[in-house]
């Protein structure tokens, strides 16, 4: 077990879905006793390690298992096969407002859901004052927690588990529903959680957060193990075979998926004569033309771009409502554009891929993955290496002293 925090050998888990239940007293004994169910097997035959001080992600689909496997290390379900071992104190972050009680304030949970994942009242004490400033809610502490807001559940609850101090940290997808900001504490907590030795195992369907916060994932099907490996290139597998919907691919090897309520038609860099070009030059006023259709109308759509390399390394992506332009509708064809005063791309051959979605992000009515392939050529600036300029300028050496 030396380097290993968490190991899950065979595990495999079984739930009873009733069909018909036993309603009564006369319905069983006219069924003598008994109900009528199928077993259903939310996990099966999985094993992986989770290396110590690392993050560990588990993606898939709702109902691949996620949740159960979480709470199978957590302690809370015993599986029905296999094993899990794991090394120091363990804390558990995998329902909203799980450990609270909803009669009782902030600061009386505080002491409640400490106890329950293992400190004194002492150690509590010395560490309230840090699990407030965390969680943010310093003013709400003693209101009763059900007049909380979700968000508010999800703060005090995370604060009060990384202040346990475990070496084992279990998050179910709840740290979805905080702002950006509390995202941010989140994330810069998880990089400190491990830098001081400690692990994280995760699970959630942003794969952006996915891929950058975890070191490797295990992505589940079906309860079964999938794949296991590095959280980029797995992350990237999982996204393209997640989609059943999908068209033919583009001529760059792309997918596509979504609704179908409005498409990208098409997508092209306008150059400086106005006319569309896939090869450009660093630094260049170039913008960046995305075409539709709105087969319905489409209230305050988000359109956006994500550029990777031919290789997938993943480089930039925006969007239209992060940018601060969201129209009221789209109904029927047209185009918006991305101006780009200087690109920041070095010498190479880069992909876009574009999107039009919903408002808030999640409902995607048209993703076409690798829709767009151009050349960037040498330019100004012409810097050293990598696939992208800083446009920085280099200053003569001030001597402090002499040698």
């Amino acid at each position: 077990m030396s380097g290993v925090a968490v190991t899950v050998e065979g595990l495999s888990k079984r739930f009873r879905l009733y069909s018909e239940r036993n309603q009564s007293f006369k319905a069983a004994l006219l069924r003598r006793g008994r109900s009528s169910y199928e077993d259903f097997w939310a996990l099966q035959d999985v094993s992986f390690e989770v290396p110590q001080g690392s993050t560990f992600g588990l993606i898939g689909e709702n109902g691949s298992g996620k949740s159960t496997l979480l709470k199978c290390i957590a302690r809370i379900l015993e599986p029905d096969g296999g094993s899990i071992r794991s090394v120091g104190k363990l804390a558990a972050l995998l329902e909203l407002g799980s450990g609270f009680h909803p009669e009782l304030s902030g600061r009386e949970n505080i002491y409640l859901n400490g106890s329950i994942l293992g400190l004194s009242k002492k150690q509590l004490d010395s560490r309230f004052d840090e699990i407030v400033d965390f969680s943010g809610i310093e003013h709400f502490i003693d209101q009763p927690v059900k007049n909380y807001s979700s968000g508010m559940y999800v703060r005090l609850g995370f604060a009060v588990a990384i202040n346990v101090d475990p070496d084992i940290l279990l998050v179910d997808e709840v740290l979805a529903v905080g702002d950006a900001a509390f995202q941010r504490k989140c994330e810069e907590r998880f990089a400190d959680f491990r830098a001081s030795g400690r692990t994280v195992v995760l699970v959630s369907h942003a794969m952006s957060s996915m891929r950058t916060l975890c070191d490797s994932v295990a992505w589940l099907q079906h309860g079964r193990l999938q794949g296991l490996g590095d959280s980029g290139d797995l992350v990237d597998e999982y996204v393209d075979e997640s989609h059943g919907d999908r068209v033919p691919e583009d001529t760059t090897g792309g997918s596509r998926w979504g609704d179908g309520q409005a498409t990208v038609e098409r997508v092209e860099f306008i150059g400086a004569a106005g006319k569309p070009t896939t090869t450009l030059r660093t630094g260049a006023a170039v913008s960046l033309r995305l075409h539709f259709d709105a087969k319905v109308r489409i209230p305050n759509p988000v359109f956006g771009y994500a550029v990777e390399t031919v290789e997938g390394v993943y480089l930039w992506a925006h969007n239209s409502r992060d940018g601060g332009m969201v129209p009221d509708a789209i109904h029927g064809l047209g185009y918006i554009d991305l101006a780009v005063p200087h690109l920041p791309l070095q010498e190479g051959v880069f992909d876009v891929s574009a999107s039009v979605v919903a408002y808030d992000c999640v409902k995607i009515h048209d993703y076409r993955k690798r829709v767009l392939r151009f050349d960037v050529l040498n330019g100004d600036p012409r810097e050293s290496g990598g696939y992208v300029t800083f446009g920085g300028t280099w200053q003569p050496p001030v001597e402090t002293h002499q040698g």
